[in-house]
């Protein structure tokens, strides 16, 4: 395991090394089946990068799992941010999810979420963190919410961010792996969708405040690991990718109190024998996803598309995919799918985060060794 002990104590000034001198573009012209788009490689050399976030500078904040935050600019310069959390890197963990507090504007505030080592390291926790950007250097960050049951480390984290129209902050937090079952408990934040007031409290109308043998702070449960969550900018919907067994990769319409089925119904199978997991497909009062993927894609980043530059687009989802290396635009009608395109289908290898960018175009990272950021463009 290797632990990321905040990276100011190793950096006294942030460290900034350059890259090319300017994007690439990687192809001037791709065919969908509405908007030409000419891809464009912003920067590479990123170490299993995890999400993107945009500061209003026009500079990006990027995560790699290791535990380094980045800073990039449009030119593809890169620093590091110091002051990070501590990361337990192992397995699918470490600094997972960024996102800018809906002020930043106003107060400098960001969000991390990432795996929490235990005492002896043996054990993990999702863990959401925030603290104030100044330049490039976070500083008084904290914890404003730790995962109730620490558990073996490496799978299953979840750990995408999203806020709610009504000012309230969303982290998915997965069902660690090796008991499944957890995701259908809700004294144990396992499997489950927290909703947070932007402080780390508790809302007031969380659907399970006030029950006995149940964490007020759970929304949503019954997930085994959301990878991609976004709210709609017009709707409000909380949509939400989620990987299943060997099949069975979901797409759901997330709402407060119900019980998304995992592990009890599935589309999936098991890895090490060729049965279905679960009891069956439905069950009673267990939510059906709007839409299920056999095989697995093994879904990743989410984003809504209301951009100028594509406007056939707006209104659909963007889900990337990290074992098929594309993405889907899903176009929807209400919350019925009415069809679904394939994009960038294995030309830049595994995609762990798709965003658009508040510049409209659409932002893409590569989850390698070697990974990159992208960027699609309306192709000229």
């Amino acid at each position: 395991m290797r632990l990321n002990f905040a990276l100011s104590a190793l950096l006294c000034i942030s460290v900034i090394f350059k890259v090319q001198a300017a994007p690439t573009v990687i192809e001037k012209q791709i065919a969908t089946d509405h908007h030409p788009v000419s891809l464009v490689r912003i920067t590479d050399g990123l170490d299993q990068p995890w999400s993107v976030a945009f500061l209003p500078d026009g500079d990006m904040l990027v995560t790699e799992k290791s535990g380094r935050l980045l800073r990039i600019s449009e030119n593809g310069q890169k620093s590091v941010i110091t002051g990070t959390p501590a990361v337990a890197d192992i397995g699918q963990g470490g600094l997972l999810d960024v996102a800018l507090h809906p002020d930043f504007d106003k107060n400098n505030l960001i969000y991390l979420t990432y795996s929490k080592g235990g005492k002896n390291d043996d054990v993990t926790a999702t863990a959401l963190a925030r603290g104030r950007l100044n330049g490039n250097r976070l500083q008084n960050l904290e914890d404003i919410f730790v995962q109730n049951i620490y558990s073996e480390p490496g799978r299953h984290y979840g750990s995408r961010i999203a806020f709610t129209q009504d000012g309230k902050i969303l982290i998915s937090v997965g069902d660690r792996g090796s008991v499944p079952l957890r995701a259908q408990d809700l004294r144990d934040h396992a499997g489950s969708v927290i909703r947070l007031n932007l402080d780390g409290t508790v809302p007031e109308d969380n659907p399970f405040v006030g029950l006995q043998n149940a964490d007020e702070e759970i929304y949503s449960y019954g997930h085994r690991n959301i990878q991609g969550m976004v709210v709609h900018p017009e709707t409000g919907e909380i949509w939400a990718t989620e990987h299943g067994p060997r099949g069975g990769d979901e797409l759901n319409l997330v709402k407060p109190a119900l019980n998304y089925g995992w592990p009890v119904i599935s589309y999936g199978r098991h890895y090490g024998r060729d049965a279905p997991f679960g009891i069956n497909t439905h069950k009673d009062g267990m939510e059906q996803p709007v839409r299920q993927w056999t095989p697995s894609p093994a879904v990743s980043g989410l984003a809504v598309v209301s951009s100028p530059y594509f406007p056939a687009w707006n209104g659909n989802l963007l889900v990337g995919a990290l074992s098929h290396q594309s993405i889907r635009r899903v176009a929807l009608d209400g919350a019925e799918i009415k069809g679904e395109e394939i994009l960038l289908d294995g030309l830049i290898g595994r995609i762990r985060d798709v965003r658009q960018g508040p510049d409209g175009y659409i932002y893409i990272l590569t989850d390698q060794s070697d990974g990159g950021l992208y960027r699609l463009e309306p192709a000229q």
